[in-house]
């Protein structure tokens, strides 16, 4: 029965999160999220960071939308009110970290303090036995007032393996059991990290062994209540309505923050989705969003879709605005090289090349000033661009260094940052023409 009233709620609650990257968190995450909405549960997945793909494998495994939580991008308004509006309707929030747990400034333990979420870090130790309790201990003293709980042993060689890191443990510390090395239920990777959910053709029968695998351990039990307080939505003027919002959304532009789709909602925009991998024409609109995703991995098939670029110019011309971030932007440019060097013609719409590199270009968050609010993000690439551009505004960072770019070419605005909307709707109204 879905609660109504606006009052604190004790929900079932797990924070899940590891000492590195690489651990197996998303794993776990989704395994976690397919066993209990197998067995009646209704499960919200949060991923905390900025990420796009890892909620991409979550929203299969749950049956539902993933949103971000992150006290530095998202602010700490925001998630209080999306965990409350979460545990209204749910029986079970689980938050997938970011990084190692104390990584970053504001990290993951940061996030599951505020709350009181409680902890169960991810461990591989398929290369580890007594050493295993000690990090397990570190993780859980390194800072006072974190909810630690507890740990899962990843990737585990045998049963008797499993029995000695669980002997290792300190006593305070529970044992969520152990799962065994499998490479049949891997994820697999790109340069960005995991492939898009929709890429990985056999997925839902990867998160079924992971969930029956996950199911024998006691990290399949339900966690305890967790008592969430009271947080109203925010209520935004219609600063768009009326208006329709063309949006690029396939294989090539595919990083969308599903509240980013809910504030321009809304602000009372109508959002109209299409395709240019699949040729589809621009549609009847005012504004035009390219969000950011493998422009580079499909390089032919856009350089090949002139009909767009020809549209996109002449909806410009006529005085309309584009949005484009990261990928977006990357495909407009004049030119894209991608990582075998191969070059491809592309949009037209913005004088320069990109080219991919072999190494990260950019990470982190950032935050750029704009007309209606400091409009906060991150940035996340493999590609340089040469322009003859000069930046209309530059993004900062939390410790205040010079961040990415932000271009402005009649009413196109074009940047590697993918901004949050949430955190300044005001500032996104003006991006898209009001």
């Amino acid at each position: 029965m879905a609660r109504t009233s606006l009052a604190d709620i004790a929900c079932p609650a797990l924070f899940v999160a590891a000492p590195a990257s690489g651990q197996g968190k998303t794993t776990v995450v989704a395994a976690l999220a397919r066993m209990h909405t197998r067995a009646g549960r209704r499960v919200r997945v949060f991923k905390c960071g900025p990420d796009f793909i890892d909620p991409q494998i979550h929203a299969v495994a749950s049956g539902a939308p993933v949103y971000n939580l992150d006290l530095g991008m998202c602010g700490e308004a925001d998630a209080a009110w999306r965990l409350h509006d979460a545990a209204r309707e749910v029986d079970l929030i689980l938050v997938e970290g970011v990084m190692g747990l104390y990584d970053g400034e504001p990290s993951g333990a940061d996030l599951a303090r505020r709350f009181g979420i409680p902890v169960m870090a991810v461990i591989d130790a398929r290369a580890m036995a007594q050493t295993f309790g000690a990090l397990a201990h570190g993780l859980k003293h390194y800072r006072p007032g974190v909810p630690f709980s507890g740990v899962l042993a990843n990737r585990v060689g045998s049963a008797r393996h499993a029995d000695m890191l669980r002997a290792a443990l300190p006593e305070d510390m529970r044992w969520y059991g152990a799962l065994q090395r499998d490479a049949e239920v891997a994820l697999p990777e790109r340069h960005l990290g995991l492939l898009q959910a929709s890429e990985i053709d056999d997925l839902d029968a990867r998160l079924d062994r992971l969930a029956d695998m996950l199911a024998a351990t006691s990290a399949g039990e339900l966690p305890p209540p967790v008592s969430i307080a009271a947080a109203p939505a925010p209520e935004l003027p219609p600063l768009l309505a009326g208006a329709t919002i063309a949006i690029a959304r396939d294989a090539a532009y595919n990083f969308i923050y599903p509240a980013n789709l809910d504030t321009l909602r809304s602000l009372g925009a109508r959002l109209e989705f299409f395709s240019p991998l699949a040729g589809d024409p621009l549609p009847e609109c005012d504004s035009v969003w390219l969000p950011g995703g493998y422009p580079e991995l499909h390089g032919e098939r856009l350089a090949d879709n002139r009909a767009l670029w020809t549209a996109l110019a002449a909806h410009l011309a006529a005085g309309r605005a584009v949005l484009a971030e990261c990928g977006g932007m990357m495909s407009l440019f004049d030119e894209i090289v991608d990582q075998q060097g191969v070059a491809y013609r592309l949009g037209g719409l913005l004088p320069g090349r990109v080219t991919m590199q072999q190494r990260l270009a950019a990470l982190g968050l950032q935050s750029v000033d704009l007309p209606g609010g400091a409009l906060r993000g991150h940035t996340f690439h493999y590609s340089t661009c040469a322009t003859t551009l000069s930046p209309h505004a530059t993004a900062r960072t939390p410790d205040g260094r010079a961040g990415e770019a932000v271009y402005r070419l009649e009413r196109l605005t074009a940047s590697y940052m993918h901004f949050y909307f949430p955190s300044a709707p005001q500032a996104v109204a003006r991006l898209f023409g009001a």
